[in-house]
């Protein structure tokens, strides 16, 4: 009987090693963007073409002059502008709002994130899976987080441009905006109506206000 305790505890160890994320087994691994091989990640660049360019980025640097519905630019660094961090888990973006601009209800379902507020004044909330909103006023310099898979939305109150730097704990932290995978993808019109207690026509019209005919 005592071997099979010990024979559950060893099998229970390595499944629970087997489902967790691995550290790195190597000093780096480059992602290989251009690979056809298919992996969870990226498959590791040959680290005799390795160079600092791959470590290296300066996309954030600047802001960006919103020119959209919602009022915000977003500028990435995720493993497909830096591939040095491939294994790595870890990214940043860059948020600049015009005034009054919104980062709508969204999530990321592979990462927690961390924003610091470079200029202006945010209001900044997320929701538990209870339906309770967190909210706070983030001022210039403050740092506020996200936990990982909740829906959260920024919003600039100030009648002056504002801008956050966000830290991820994932290379590629994927971003689910709610209105517009909702009304983006093919979902059937009734579904969406039934869903937001709605009419068909205004299913019609939410969708051309999101999605403009050019």
């Amino acid at each position: 009987m005592e071997i099979l305790y010990v024979c559950l505890i060893v099998f229970a160890v390595i499944s629970g090693s087997a489902l967790a994320d691995p550290d790195p087994l190597q000093d780096l691994c480059v992602a290989d963007l251009a690979s056809g091989v298919k992996v969870n990640g990226y498959p590791c660049k040959d680290p005799a073409n390795v160079t600092g360019a791959d470590f290296y980025y300066e996309g954030l640097a600047n802001a960006v002059v919103p020119n959209n519905t919602f009022g915000v630019a977003t500028s990435i660094a995720f493993i497909t502008q830096v591939p040095g961090i491939n294994t790595l888990g870890l990214s940043l973006a860059r948020a600049d709002f015009a005034p009054g601009g919104l980062v709508p209800p969204h999530t990321h379902p592979r990462a927690t994130e961390m924003i610091f507020l470079l200029e202006g004044a945010l209001n900044v909330s997320f929701i538990t899976t209870s339906n309770v909103v967190i909210s706070q006023t983030v001022q210039k310099g403050g740092v506020f987080v996200f936990p990982k898979g909740l829906v959260h939305f920024l919003k600039n109150i100030s009648d002056k441009p504002a801008a956050i730097i966000a830290a991820f704990d994932s290379q590629l932290p994927g971003t689910y905006v709610w209105s517009l995978s909702l009304f983006g993808a093919k979902i059937p019109e009734d579904v969406l109506a039934d869903t937001f207690q709605i009419t068909t026509d205004e299913v019609q019209n939410i969708r051309s206000k999101l999605f403009p005919t050019p």
